[in-house]
């Protein structure tokens, strides 16, 4: 194992250093105190788990010294226990490299997706529609709550766009993987001589900023307001009800036209600019740091092709950890977790290699 003798001392010193701050608690207000707390029991785990990894390192020390001894019952119980207590380490120091992986602030956030219809004409937007189901099932297997907050289709059930919110439990952890261009490889229903045609759709997968996250302020912001409209251009409405909000630091543009209300329209709106913007920081700094990202997904750039779904071999490869796959139509019907399982643990994996490198 990578020594983290010195991580382990300052972690120790940094938990008995809150410990002690917690049981004054003079000088703190409530927002210092919940974040005191907050990092109290972030590091309990670790320090436990560092405290039973050090005990069973001086166990093995002492072990060592009885195999010099001439009792050979005593040097046999020593042999067996040495046994067990290294089985012990060997589990504790991948426990506690998993505990010291840094942790991704926005894992356990709700998301925001995004699926828009690419290079391919209808069969894009088609393809479009089948990964909106996709996704609409395995929020349903997370027992994740899944709203659209609009949709723009097509006359043949296909998808040109749709902007969805989807909440529960660690949601952007198993979804930020999905980010990219997605390929599929079939035979349209319009060919008729057979041929297989490639085309594509892409996916953006931001974490859902709250206000504590992103504070926007009116100055920067330009908000008009139009009557929506339907297919063909014509008003579905004869009020003022759509709202476009342009975001002037960024030039990030949201129209939302889908509610009858305006105010529900601008809250909707609202809601997405702030995790577009959110998410647009995310990937500056992703920049500005280590090949990280790099590493484990891609640099996030979504002209990446990151998947590509053959469906007359039933076959999805992810392009990102080589991992091929004969089960499309499971994959399609929600069960994703055997694609992004891989995944987490391809991110796991890079991480510990950076651990190890500082």
């Amino acid at each position: 194992m990578i020594n983290f003798e010195k991580q382990f001392e300052n972690i120790i010193n940094k938990y008995n250093e809150i410990e002690n701050s917690l049981n004054k608690q003079t000088g703190y207000d409530s927002d210092k105190l919940i974040k005191l707390n907050k990092e109290y029991a972030e590091l309990k785990p670790i320090v436990n788990t560092i405290h039973i990894y050090k005990k069973d390192k001086n166990d093995i020390d002492e072990l060592k010294k009885l195999l010099d001894d001439k009792d050979t019952s005593i040097k046999q119980m020593a042999e067996e226990e040495l046994i067990e207590k290294k089985k012990s380490i060997d589990f504790l120091e991948d426990k506690l490299m998993r505990l010291l992986i840094p942790k991704d602030e926005n894992d356990k956030k709700n998301s925001i997706l995004e699926i828009r219809a690419g290079t391919g004409g209808d069969e894009a937007s088609l393809f479009a529609a089948d990964l909106f189901s996709m996704y609409q099932k395995y929020a349903d297997v997370n027992e994740w709550k899944f709203e659209v907050l609009s949709l723009s289709e097509t006359g043949l059930k296909g998808i040109k766009e749709v902007v969805c919110n989807i909440s529960g439990y660690n949601v952007f952890s198993k979804l930020k993987f999905e980010s990219g261009v997605h390929r599929v490889q079939r035979v349209p229903t319009t060919e008729s001589s057979g041929r297989v045609h490639t085309s594509a759709a892409t996916v953006a997968v931001l974490p859902e900023a709250e206000e504590v996250d992103i504070s926007l302020e009116e100055k920067d912001l330009r908000i008009d307001v139009f009557r929506s409209s339907g297919p063909g251009g014509q008003s579905v409405n004869t009020t003022d009800s759509a709202v476009r909000i342009t975001h002037i630091p960024t030039g990030i543009v949201v129209s939302q036209q889908d509610e009858k209300s305006q105010h529900k329209n601008k809250a909707k709106a609202m809601k997405i600019l702030r995790s577009r913007i959110l998410d647009n920081e995310i990937q500056e700094k992703n920049k500005q740091r280590s090949q990280e990202r790099k590493n484990q997904v891609g640099s996030g750039d979504r002209s990446e092709r990151i998947r590509t779904y053959n469906f007359p071999q039933g076959r999805v490869s992810d392009h990102r950890i080589n991992l091929t796959l004969y089960n499309l139509d499971e994959i399609l019907e929600g069960n994703l977790n055997e694609l992004i399982n891989p995944l987490i643990t391809d991110e796991e994996t890079n991480k510990l290699a950076e651990l190890g490198n500082e």
